[in-house]
């Protein structure tokens, strides 16, 4: 089944360190300003998740961490998988992720007409019907090596 997130090793690695220090944890991707282009991450349940936020993905990393895109942002990006990963570097002082040295970054890439077939039979999982108790039917986590093995970067490729 096709995933609407993944996660990189070195990012699964980081997140592992915080679920260590902070318990339960969760994405959120904005479209907004301050680091808008950045997933971050929050304690699960400080971040109060909307009615019309999307679930990507539950990421099967220590505890199950939910990737949640806002409504209005996966309008413009539902043709995307997004790839969470780690660079060196402060992010915004809101994630959690930011004293460590070290930022979650969001890559993408576009999904293949097949793929998108496919994600067209499972529609996302809203906020609302999360609340409601609705779960995805695939909760697999997709880890892969680097940012590149997921979506190729122009002159890294080997």
């Amino acid at each position: 089944m096709t995933s609407r997130a993944l996660i990189t090793a070195p990012a699964a690695d980081l997140l592992r360190t915080l679920q260590n220090q902070h318990g339960a944890l969760m994405f959120h991707q904005s479209g907004g300003c301050c680091d808008g282009s950045s997933p971050m991450c929050y304690p699960d349940g400080d971040f109060i998740v909307g009615d019309r936020d999307i679930l990507l993905a539950v990421l099967d990393v220590g505890a199950g961490v939910p990737v949640w895109i806002s409504g209005p942002q996966f309008d413009v990006w539902k043709h995307t998988q997004l790839i969470i990963d780690v660079v060196p570097g402060r992010g915004s002082g809101f994630s959690l992720e930011s004293p460590e040295g070290k930022r979650f970054l969001s890559r993408g890439r576009v999904f293949t007409d097949d793929e998108l077939t496919e994600l067209a039979t499972r529609p996302p999982i809203t906020g609302a019907r999360y609340e409601a108790g609705e779960r995805p039917a695939d909760e697999q986590t997709r880890i892969v090596a680097e940012a590149a093995e997921a979506c190729p970067v122009p002159g890294l490729m080997r």
